[in-house]
């Protein structure tokens, strides 16, 4: 039997679907399919049930997923304590988080570090799902989430504030008729900041959605509408201002997670410590202390806006 096969299947069923469980694994759901199969035929035993729009575990398939989970728990401790010996202060160091945070704030001052310490050598992986970092799928993990793993440390990095961003010319031309709003897909509609947005937009449709940051901003800067973004996104971006609103300002929390024995060893604590001091030096304009809120009063040729109410 070929173990790799149970990857597979824990991942179908774990999400239910071929579609879903390609999509984590990132493989084609034909892949999926004929792993699994195969597995079924090594063991001799059914495993799932092939429904219409998904698949169901068989009374068998659940005590092999169980048995599967514990082989993979095992694997997890074994790839984590190889990685907790490495002293080596060369070794590649994986983190992971979120694809706009990670390229616009992380990276330049991260890699930066390099000066410093010549060893340094990191792997930056910007990506809105959440990672296992009990399956070893990286060393450090950077959330916009309180964590709810057990067996990991998780420090609070920063506190961030989101806004209202439009261009100038966008508010100038608009005034108080500025309701193109922009936001995250269907996919995305939990994120806090969605709901917030969808708050200040009631019944209007979004003039633009999209899976991505860096795709609002872009927008939100070419004049296309309104954006909600983390204020110290927009601090160095001159064309966007920020736009009042009746609601309060959205605050969500920043923060770093690993495993204990990954943390211990000289690489990862030195990526551990930069991360550490670098967020901390930005503390102010995570909180977007200096970003103006609202339309500069003074600001000649852009009207005072209207404060968005939803």
């Amino acid at each position: 039997m070929d173990w790799n096969n149970l990857k597979f299947f824990l991942a179908l069923a774990e999400t239910g679907s071929l579609s879903r469980a390609s999509q984590k694994l990132r493989v084609d759901h034909s892949t999926v399919a004929r792993r699994i199969e195969t597995l079924e035929h090594d063991l001799g035993i059914r495993l799932v049930e092939r429904l219409s729009r998904a698949y169901r575990l068989t009374a068998e398939g659940k005590l092999v997923r169980d048995r599967a989970k514990e082989i993979e728990s095992g694997i997890a401790d074994i790839s984590r304590l190889a990685h907790s010996v490495d002293h080596s202060p060369q070794r590649v160091v994986r983190v992971s988080g979120p694809p706009t945070f990670m390229a616009r704030f992380l990276a330049p001052r991260l890699l930066a570090s390099g000066e410093q310490q010549p060893g340094f050598r990191i792997e930056l992986v910007g990506e809105p799902r959440q990672v296992n970092l009990s399956q070893s799928e990286c060393d450090l993990a950077l959330r916009m989430a309180r964590p709810s793993e057990k067996g990991v440390v998780a420090r609070r990095l920063a506190v961030i504030t989101f806004g209202l961003y439009g261009s100038r010319d966008y508010v100038s031309r608009c005034g108080e008729n500025a309701r193109d709003f922009l936001g995250y897909d269907d996919s995305l509609d939990h994120l806090p900041q969605q709901r917030w947005l969808k708050a200040l937009a009631g019944d209007r449709e979004l003039a633009l959605r999209s899976n991505d940051l860096a795709n609002q901003l872009t927008a939100a800067r070419a004049g296309l509408g309104l954006a909600v973004l983390p204020c110290i996104m927009t601090h160095d971006v001159p064309e966007l201002i920020a736009v009042p609103t009746q609601l309060p300002p959205l605050k969500r929390e920043l923060w770093l997670l690993f495993h204990r024995d990954v943390g211990r060893t000289p690489a990862v604590r030195a990526v551990i410590d930069r991360i550490v001091s670098i967020t901390t030096s930005a503390k102010a304009a995570f909180l977007g202390e200096n970003c103006s809120h609202g339309v500069a009063p003074n600001d000649p040729g852009i009207p005072a806006a209207e404060v968005i109410r939803g």
